[in-house]
């Protein structure tokens, strides 16, 4: 099978290549926001 014709969605390789990525992004803005902010990621949401 060509990878062109692969399914992008579900739980298949290149959807969850892509899903750990954001992750991983998400977690580092996450801290860089921190140490910018001085305030905790729960307390710029508003939860802490």
């Amino acid at each position: 099978m060509n990878e062109d014709n692969q399914p992008r969605f579900g739980f298949v390789n290149f959807a969850e290549t892509w899903n750990g990525r954001m992750a991983m992004m998400g977690i580092l803005i996450g801290l860089g926001t921190e140490l910018i902010t001085g305030q905790s990621i729960l307390r710029q949401i508003g939860i802490g």
